[in-house]
């Protein structure tokens, strides 16, 4: 059997967990046994109903980045793509505000999440996926811009 000690953060990417095995403790000889769980980055993407205001959809989002923080995420982007049209119609509704969120998480905080997006009715769809280092990379070079620069001076060449 095994005793939870504590924990402690060693960076933003590790949680490192020491146990104190029960029968250790009891013979008062405490030998740590270290463990890491590796926080995984995650990108997840919700449709919310576009009945709600813009007020209330911010505070829907608000209410799924407190279920990230307080879970011990960190919250790396986000990007507000408004109001769009769908491919096809979710609910008898045609439109939905979309709203993507970058995180890096313990695995565990994704049922939680997920559970909080099935429990709440303004939610139309959500999908999280874990990013691998391709999109990572990826999103990276779109966070910086990268894709915008080469856009520019393609129209500046144009110009001249």
């Amino acid at each position: 059997m095994v005793l939870y000690a504590n924990i402690f953060f060693t960076n933003l990417q590790k949680i490192q967990i020491k146990y104190i095995p029960l029968h250790f403790r009891k013979c008062g000889e405490y030998h740590l046994i270290n463990k890491s769980i590796k926080m995984q980055q995650y990108e997840s993407v919700i449709i919310l109903t576009p009945l709600l205001s813009e007020e209330a959809a911010k505070e829907t989002i608000a209410k799924f980045k407190a279920v990230l923080t307080e879970g011990g995420a960190e919250i790396v982007a986000e990007d507000n793509w408004g109001l769009k049209k769908l491919a096809y119609p979710i609910q008898k509704k045609t439109t939905g505000f979309y709203h993507l969120t970058e995180f890096k998480a313990p695995g565990e905080l994704i049922q939680k999440l997920e559970l909080e997006y099935k429990r709440d009715e303004r939610v139309m769809r959500f999908l999280t996926i874990a990013l691998d280092k391709h999109a990572l990379a990826y999103n990276e070079k779109k966070r910086s811009g990268a894709f915008n620069k080469k856009t520019e001076t393609k129209t500046e060449e144009v110009a001249n």
